[in-house]
């Protein structure tokens, strides 16, 4: 038996006239499911539903989550037919991990809204980096929002706003709004909440002008957005509104009316309504008064259109719609595949850091930092250690001016904060100052902290550079993060930074960084040349490995991060010990939200014939690959993998087959090198359970490598894996026909079943 609870309002079925709850009515029935942790707003929301008439599939109450958390409640309205969207109000997450995982496999298909409370909690303690305080607990939602495809609102209204809409299944291609209206003064409060939302006005075509023009009275307004004019019927509204919808550069249409005395806004509802079936953008309208619209409006739902009371309250939850649509999209996206390949022996760098660890400091030098950095690929200036200003001396000498001095203390987090830094220090006179200045101001700033002299390293200058900070920071609710943004004093001034979780692929990079105020300097600006963008990328990809890797590191800084055309390198860093996980070792990426990259499936096998082949898990950038090997599939090994014939040949397809979430799926892939070329000849795949108790298996072989012995290896393999996942069941479907599939299940020991009037097979087994 499950539990919901404690401390929560109940549950409520509308569709089966089912209150288990305090609540003393039960709400409509719909295709909502709410989730709350607050049971006292749960009171208010449905006196505010029955009042707005929304109905509910389910309402669900679910308190300080001794057992069922959002993440199994997810998962079962995701299953549920009777659900097109879900509600979520937070307070706390018990379980980031699952949230995730459950968001991420039904956001594509069921609408996830989000309204998280408490979004400035003050802080109990004071972050030890740069990078501990730019990542706000609310900054991490946002993030983690962002990376599982959710949409986030900002208020209990805005919640049902976008649930109307996000209900209508259309989702908009960008930003780009149109607006038609019949009265000016609405139509600029629209735009000016459109512009403060960072929406786009949309900028009507030549065509598209040209047609109002000829439709509309020679006083309208001859721009986005339309005003057709107080005196407007019902078929100058509509065909102003046709012309605009078919307009290639817009996104989707705001209609507003006002009850003016020569217009019906009954029969303008009848004909937007009719127009909401012909178009694939999503339409929304603001009828505007109050008894003499109600029948518009009622028409306008009837006919599957979002109405909303103000225009105001449409730009939001038109908003709200785009960046769940680029979520998706970013969620979604063919990442390039940026090779990151590592010559570094992560079992003897693990031997190494651990030897640091055994010193029982909390921070780790500048000189080891970097050392673990450069390690897994990421460029350094090298940090020379000097106990003593003669040696500082020579140092400076032996490499070169111009050259930077810097503190060489494990106890001082913000070197610059007690002037311990000195740049570009040009000879030896310049020099010794400088040593004597800093080992002074330390010894003064900081009289307790254990001062060991000061580092020496070159003072690196690069042409059209942009300055950075990069850095790992653990959240106690979301664990390892990554964040990149303006070096630190702006970062912090400014706000101007980005996070994303491990792992990370080229295109979530590239997402993090499109959303940083310094864009357009990274891309080059005002004659300035562009930065070398894909190191850039690839530098902050190994960061996240290394961040996957090391659960011990609490905070770490690379500030700054100096990028130019040519080169990246990182002139400083720290990294701060969780000491709680230093000798008390947990579960493998206990500490990431995401599962990363099952690097430990990666194996090689031979075939019967020799051939040498590598079977590794699939990844999103697999897709071309994975296109090519459908193509290479026969008709009748298309449907007896799938059991129907379908049309794959889609990203939006794709998607669902290489974009995989580790925890609950994994497909091991069969690829060799021909010609040069990798090339994917088959693939296995296991789908989990969201308990993991049963995995359901299917398997597909490029018909010209059937029968040299590929199917059986792959999947003796990924029988091997569902052990190791402690799986209890393994189950599986084909056709009748597939007999060489049938004969491979019965010789491991599977239960056959056969259905002979729908020609179906099912097998399983239970995993020893």
């Amino acid at each position: 038996m499950r539990i919901i609870g404690p401390i929560c309002l109940g549950i409520i079925v509308p569709g089966m006239n089912l209150n288990a709850s305090f609540a003393p009515h039960t709400p409509h029935k719909g295709y909502i499911a709410f989730i709350s942790q607050s049971g006292a707003l749960c009171t208010s929301v449905l006196d505010w539903a029955m009042e707005e008439n929304i109905g509910f599939s389910y309402f669900v109450s679910i308190g300080n989550t001794i057992d069922v958390d959002y993440g199994h409640l997810i998962d079962y309205f995701g299953e549920d037919e009777n659900t097109k969207s879900i509600l979520l109000y937070i307070e706390s997450i018990s379980n980031a991990r699952k949230l995730m995982t459950a968001s991420r496999a039904f956001a594509r298909t069921k609408p996830i809204i989000a309204y998280k409370a408490g979004r400035f909690p003050d802080s109990a303690a004071v972050a030890a980096s740069h990078t501990g305080a730019l990542a706000a607990e609310d900054a991490v939602y946002d993030a983690a929002f962002q990376r599982t495809g959710l949409a986030r609102v900002y208020g209990i209204g805005e919640i049902f706003d976008c649930a109307e809409l996000i209900g209508r299944n259309k989702i908009p291609q960008g930003a780009r709004l149109a607006i038609v209206t019949n009265a000016g003064g609405p139509g600029v409060m629209a735009t000016d909440a459109l512009i403060a939302a960072q929406g786009k006005l949309a900028e009507l075509s030549p065509e598209t002008l040209e047609l109002l023009n000829q439709n509309l009275p020679p006083m309208w307004s001859r721009r986005n957005p339309v005003d057709v004019l107080g005196d407007a019927r019902a078929k100058r509204v509509a065909k102003a509104t046709k012309i605009v919808l078919d307009d290639k550069k817009v996104d989707a249409v705001l209609v507003i009316l006002t009850p003016q005395a020569m217009i019906n806004p009954t029969a303008v509802a009848r004909e937007i309504g009719e127009l909401q079936q012909t178009t694939k953008k999503p339409i929304l309208a603001s009828w505007l008064g109050g008894k003499h619209t109600q029948d518009g409006i009622r028409i306008l739902n009837e006919f599957g259109i979002a109405s909303y009371k103000t225009p105001e309250q449409a730009v939001r939850a038109f908003m709200t719609l785009v960046a769940y649509s680029r979520n998706l999209q970013t969620l979604y996206e063919t990442p390039r595949d940026i090779p990151v390949e590592f010559s570094l022996n992560r079992r003897n760098i693990r031997k190494e850091f651990d030897t640091i660890l055994k010193k029982n400091f909390s921070l780790v030098s500048e000189i080891h930092s970097k050392k673990l950095l450069s390690a897994y690929g990421i460029p350094v200036s090298v940090p020379l250690p000097a106990g003593d200003e003669k040696t500082a001396l020579e140092i400076a000498r032996e490499i070169g001016f111009p050259v930077v001095f810097k503190i060489h203390s494990a106890d001082i987090t913000h070197k610059t904060d007690i002037g311990g830094v000195v740049l570009n220090i040009t000879d030896e006179n310049q020099a010794r100052t400088a040593y004597r200045e800093i080992t002074s101001r330390a010894a003064k700033e900081r009289p307790a902290a254990r001062i060991e002299g000061i580092t020496v390293q070159s003072m690196i200058r690069m042409a059209d550079s942009v300055e950075l900070i990069l850095g790992i920071k653990k959240d106690p609710v979301f664990g390892t993060i990554v964040l990149v943004g303006a070096d630190g004093i702006t970062a912090e001034l400014f706000a101007d930074r980005s996070l994303g979780f491990p792992p990370l692929n080229e295109r979530l990079v590239r997402r993090m960084l499109e959303e940083l105020k310094i864009w357009p300097l990274l891309n080059g600006y005002r004659g300035r040349l562009a930065v070398n963008m894909d190191k850039l990328i690839e530098i902050i990809i190994r960061l996240s490995y290394l961040a996957a890797d090391y659960p011990e590191i609490g905070e770490l800084d690379i500030n700054p991060l100096t990028i130019s055309p040519t080169k990246v390198i990182a002139l400083d860093a720290q990294i701060v010990i969780d000491r709680a996980l230093v000798h008390y070792p947990a579960e493998k990426y206990f500490h990431l939200a995401l599962k990363p990259y099952p690097e430990e499936y990666v194996t090689k096998a031979r075939l019967v014939d020799g051939s040498q082949v590598v079977f590794r898990p699939i990844k999103p950038e697999d897709e071309p690959l994975w296109m090519d090997l459908l193509a290479s599939c026969s008709k009748e090994s298309i449907y007896q993998r799938f059991r129907y014939f379908f049309q794959w040949a889609s990203h939006e397809v794709a998607t669902r087959y290489c974009y995989i979430d580790y925890d609950r799926e994994i497909a091991i892939v069969a690829e060799v090198l021909e010609e040069g070329k990798r090339k994917l000849l088959g693939v296995g795949r296991l789908i989990a359970d969201p308990e993991h108790q049963t995995v359901e298996y299917a398997i597909l072989i490029t018909d010209k490598w059937q029968g040299k012995d590929l199917g059986n290896q792959l999947t003796d393999y990924c029988m091997e894996i569902a052990r190791k996942w402690g799986l209890k069941k393994i189950v599986a479907q084909t056709t009748t026909d597939n007999h060489r599939m049938i004969a491979m299940f019965q010789k491991r020991g599977f239960e056959i079943k056969i259905d002979d009037q729908t020609s179906a097979v099912e097998v399983e087994k239970v995993i020893n």
